[in-house]
């Protein structure tokens, strides 16, 4: 969950204009991640650059996005989860798979997911989740769109209500064929 203010300070140049929907949906997930227990990790860039520099209050977390104490916090100096090397060491360890969900789909989520295919780890990007920037001739709609699809490359592509169906803990029933 990369989460910081830096995405939306406006007017500065990486806040992302259409960015509520995409909150609202992290803190969905943040939410139930936390209410069934599975854990919960941010991270977050740090440049010596005017953006994501750690003397600004850019980096900080976005209010209502903090982490909790038993919440895991991994600093990045690069788009990828990956170029921090304790967040490569506990997904090398794990062997369950890892949620993408915050900014930027274009940079962020889409080398986190690439970097992890390349590792044979299971990676799963909530597009609906996520927002990107606008590149270029395209708009910041018309660029996360593509990010989801070429994602779908990489990994598992969820909208968010789909994943939290997907989570949602198991009930056993009553009768023979119960299990237990």
């Amino acid at each position: 969950m990369d989460m910081q203010q830096e995405y939306v300070a406006k007017p500065r140049l990486l806040a992302i204009s259409q960015i509520d929907r995409a909150l609202d949906n992290c803190r969905r997930v943040l939410d139930h991640s936390r209410q069934i227990g599975l854990p919960v990790a941010f991270i977050r860039m740090l440049n010596e650059s005017a953006f994501f520099d750690r003397a600004t209050p850019f980096v900080r977390w976005i209010e209502g996005f903090e982490p909790t104490r038993n919440e895991m916090v991994f600093e990045r100096a690069s788009p990828s989860c990956y170029s921090s090397q304790s967040f490569t060491a506990l997904v090398n360890q794990s062997r369950g798979g890892i949620v993408l969900v915050g900014f930027a789909g274009e940079s962020a989520c889409l080398s986190t997911m690439i970097d992890g295919f390349h590792r044979n780890h299971k990676v799963a990007y909530l597009s609906d989740a996520s927002a990107s920037h606008a590149l270029h001739d395209m708009s910041a709609d018309d660029v996360q769109r593509a990010v989801s699809r070429i994602s779908a490359l990489y990994g598992d592509v969820y909208e968010t209500a789909d994943w939290i169906a997907s989570t949602l803990p198991r009930k056993l029933g009553n009768g023979r064929n119960a299990g237990g």
